[in-house]
């Protein structure tokens, strides 16, 4: 059985501002398991670094204003496609990431705020039945 992760929680950096999001906790957590490092945003071709994306109204929109709703989903769609007939145990990812949150994610208006809701990665998973953990979880753990 494999763990799909967001690759910012393995030390990658791929994030919008070219770091990653390395989490002790979450390495912990993978080892021993087999992973599958994963992130929409760079799938989707936006490029590291990249201007920060939300979700605005229901579109998934860059900070200047460009809609790449259709990119993003485009490569979930894609993502979701390469998972049929692997056994995924559950999938770790990014808190309040507009592809990747699984409880929060930002409101779209870029000043910090947040409100319920899932990233549209995190939501085809859970869409789909996977488990999906969301990362802060396992650091609320340590």
């Amino acid at each position: 059985m494999k763990v799909l992760v967001s690759a910012c929680l393995l030390g990658e950096n791929c994030k919008y501002n070219g770091g990653s999001n390395f989490s002790p906790a979450v390495a912990e957590f993978l080892k021993g398991r087999q992973i599958l490092p994963i992130c929409p945003e760079v799938l989707a071709g936006m490029g590291i670094p990249r201007t920060p994306i939300e979700i605005v109204n229901g579109v998934v929109t860059d900070k200047t204003g460009r809609n790449v709703d259709a990119q993003i989903r485009h490569a979930v769609a894609r993502i979701m496609e390469s998972l049929a007939g692997e056994e995924i145990q559950c999938a770790v990812l990014k808190s309040r990431s507009p592809t990747c949150g699984v409880r929060q994610v930002y409101d779209g208006s870029f000043s910090g705020k947040l409100i319920p809701g899932a990233g549209v990665f995190a939501q085809a998973l859970l869409d789909a039945g996977y488990t999906v953990i969301d990362a802060e979880e396992l650091e609320a753990n340590e």
